[in-house]
Formats: C-alpha cells, sequence, structure tokens
C-alpha cells in the first residue's frame, strides 16, 4: 500500500513528436512532489533522441539527467516496456491515475480496442477497469476518421483527450511557454497546483 499522504501518477511517454511535453510534465509533477512511475515505448527513445538529444543506449542514466532525478530517489521509478510484470501491471497498485504524454495515434487505437501488447498499454487498460482517471495527449495531424473514431470511443469511456494544441490568448513569446501552457492543461486535469501559464482574466501581478 502507498505511504499515508502520497500521490502517485503514472506517466506514459510514447514515439508521437513532442517528447518536451512529457519530459517537462514529469519535471513539474515531481516538483510538486508527485511520485512518478514512468513508462517508455522503444518509439519514444528514438523521438527523445532525435529531438531532445538523449542517449538512448544508456536509458536510467539519461532519464535521471533529463529529469533531474538522483539515484535512489524513490519519488520516481522507471520501469521499461517489455517489463509486464511490473508493479504498475496491475490494479492492486495504488495511484491517482496515468497520463500518457504525448500519445502516438498506434497507442491511442491500442488503448481504444483493448490490445495490451507492452506495459504501457496494459498499464492503461488497468487504469480504464480500475476507475482511475486516464489523459491522453494525441499530437498528430491532420487527423483521418480512425484515429478521431478512437479519440470519440475513449472519450464516451471517459477518457480525458487533451490535444497538444497550445492557445495564445495568454501571450506566449517562446516555445517554452507554449509547452509550459499544454502541461499546465494536463496538470489542470490532474489536480495538480501549478503556475505554468497566465489564466484567462489574470493579471501579470497575480501571476
Amino acid at each position: 500500500m502507498r505511504p499515508e499522504g502520497v500521490r502517485r501518477w503514472v506517466v506514459g511517454w510514447t514515439g508521437a513528436s513532442g517528447a518536451v511535453y512529457g519530459v517537462t510534465l514529469c519535471k513539474e509533477l515531481l516538483a510538486a512532489g508527485i511520485h512518478v512511475h514512468l513508462v517508455v515505448t522503444d518509439a519514444a527513445w528514438r523521438v527523445l533522441k532525435e529531438e531532445l538529444g538523449w542517449d538512448a543506449g544508456k536509458r536510467l542514466e539519461s532519464l535521471r539527467a533529463g529529469l533531474g532525478v538522483e539515484a535512489g530517489d524513490s519519488r520516481f521509478v522507471y520501469h521499461p516496456q517489455g517489463d509486464i510484470g511490473a508493479s504498475i501491471a496491475s490494479g492492486s497498485f495504488l495511484c491517482e491515475g496515468m497520463a500518457v504524454v504525448p500519445c502516438s495515434m498506434g497507442t491511442l487505437s491500442a488503448i481504444a480496442h483493448g490490445t495490451s501488447n507492452n506495459l504501457l498499454t496494459r498499464a492503461a487498460d488497468v487504469t480504464l477497469k480500475e476507475g482511475r482517471p486516464l489523459l491522453l495527449v494525441p499530437r498528430e495531424t491532420p487527423l483521418n476518421a480512425i484515429h478521431l473514431e478512437n479519440m470519440l470511443k475513449l472519450a464516451r469511456l471517459g477518457v480525458r483527450i487533451l490535444p497538444a494544441m497550445p492557445a495564445f490568448y495568454y501571450g506566449p513569446q517562446t516555445l517554452d511557454d507554449a509547452v509550459r501552457f499544454m502541461v499546465g492543461k494536463v496538470m489542470d486535469s490532474m489536480g495538480v497546483p501549478h503556475r505554468l501559464y497566465r489564466r484567462w482574466g489574470q493579471s501579470d501581478d497575480a501571476f
């Protein structure tokens, strides 16, 4: 059983473009005192290498360096995608929910059709069957009818779909501002307080 007062979220990174969204989310959750159980697909490692220059050959070391966590830090647990016997593969693992950021259309399809072919999709299936919050951040354009139908199916099951669509009303000046907005929207759905972007009607001083 999880220690009293500890909040745990399962986070998945897939092979969709936008690895920075997942990295930023994990950094912010850890900074907020949330324990993160992370599963990263092989395709996601390819994207991390291409987009962020991470060393996919030294996975745990790259994660610790990229997320700023020390060895032995109990707030962070990394699960390889092939470890189907990991704690997060069971409904008995207590957590707040799961977020897949970014979520590829292949992973979204597997979740929609209950195809638990790796640890990430198994953990998502467990999240659904246990009635816990499941958040998906798809990053693809344009969308075809299959993508839309799969998202509609999941939305009807209570899955929160948060497409990577940054807003502009708060006056973003940099790419990092846009990333922070999107991650902030995910954290809103998680119920985790943050100050990642200026909300509508909020003054700069209040922010």
